[in-house]
């Protein structure tokens, strides 16, 4: 329940890229969101990395409009680490020297609206195939379901419980999920599978909101792997940006933590309960390693692909490699002075189909 002294502002916490593209298409979301909320309510958004305006630039607009209670949401599909570790970390810094009450929400997580939305840009695929390429049936196509990737399992599994309600909502004939960076599968390995499976077509749904450097390389080894395996369609659908049904969704995790009883913010949360294979992240403090790129933005290293000397046309992710090589020969000679403290490495960081599999052989 509100009481009436109290003046909420909503504040919408993204991660930030280096792509142009994708921090203006979350500007559009932040600026269409208001409709969906109490008209009294203000919007404002910042990002956590790269981009502008910065997270605490706009916790200071809500409080200088006189906001005494801040209801803040990930704009991120899924709680991996970023929203779980490095907004809160944010959150819970500028409340404590503002004295002021910020609450946090849910992630848009597995949700029927989201579902509708991503089922939404999966059949105007299917449609636009069909009228130029020919029908074919549904259960001769393979979906194959992009998702961020984490190095946390409670995020990586809900990209399958998506693609599952997909696959049966739709009657495709098989369906894979692949990821685009530190889990495995990554994408060139996932559509390499499902090339041996058979399917006249493919569609390659990502499970993203917003364009940027990793919808780039999704797109990218899609083409590559249209290029290997000639006999297929492959089909590129289009991610999620700012559907209607998405904005419904970030409607509702905000209006809901003034609700009687506010839901959870991550239940299968490996820094609350042993998860296989992550049980030595159980208590692990909150805490933001990303205030060394605050609002850098195009300027950030590895921004794009005409600064890669590994890179063509894409950006692959094998740079990461490199910089992980070095990060970890190093990481007891200086981390340490840039940052205080370093986050548990991912236990299947050398899975063959994993980040490895970009390694230039």
């Amino acid at each position: 329940m509100t009481h009436t002294h109290e003046k909420i502002g909503v504040m919408i916490c993204g991660h930030g890229s280096r792509s142009e593209d994708a921090v203006a298409e979350f500007s559009v979301l932040a600026q269409r969101l208001p409709a969906y909320l109490p008209p009294e309510w203000p919007v404002e958004y910042g990002y956590l990395e790269f981009a502008n305006p910065v997270i605490r630039v706009g916790l200071d607009k809500l409080r200088d409009q006189g906001c005494t209670k801040i209801l803040a949401v990930p704009g991120m599909l899924f709680a991996a680490m970023h929203s779980k570790n490095d907004i809160p970390t944010v959150l819970n810094k500028y409340a404590a020297e503002n004295n002021i009450e910020v609450l946090y929400g849910r992630e848009l997580g597995v949700d029927p609206k989201m579902i509708a939305a991503a089922g939404a840009r999966i059949q105007e695929a299917v449609d636009k195939a069909n009228a130029t390429q020919g029908e074919v049936p549904l259960e001769e196509t393979a979906l194959v379901v992009i998702g961020r990737g984490a190095s946390d399992p409670d995020a990586n599994a809900n990209v399958s419980k998506i693609a599952r309600m997909l696959w049966e909502g739709f009657g495709f004939g098989w369906c894979e999920v692949g990821y685009s960076g530190v889990t495995f599968p990554l994408v060139e390995p996932c559509l390499d599978h499902v090339a041996k499976l058979g399917y006249k077509r493919v569609i390659v749904f990502p499970y993203f909101l917003f364009s940027g450097i990793l919808i780039d390389r999704i797109y990218g080894f899609t083409d590559k792997c249209a290029g290997k395996y000639p006999g297929i369609e492959f089909i590129k659908a289009a991610y999620l940006n700012d559907h209607d049904k998405v904005i419904e969704t970030f409607a509702e995790r905000i209006t809901e933590q003034v609700g009687e009883i506010p839901p959870d913010n991550c239940a299968v949360c490996k820094y609350r309960t042993q998860i296989l294979g992550f049980e030595h992240e159980v208590g692990a403090p909150q805490e933001s390693h990303h205030h060394h790129v605050e609002g850098q933005g195009a300027e950030a290293p590895g921004s794009n692909v005409e600064d890669c000397k590994r890179c063509d046309t894409f950006c692959t992710g094998e740079c990461r490699l490199y910089l992980d090589d070095h990060h970890h020969d190093h990481a007891h000679s200086h981390d340490h002075h840039h940052h205080d403290h370093v986050h548990a490495e991912y236990p299947h960081a050398k899975h063959p189909h994993g980040p490895e599999s970009t390694r230039r052989k």
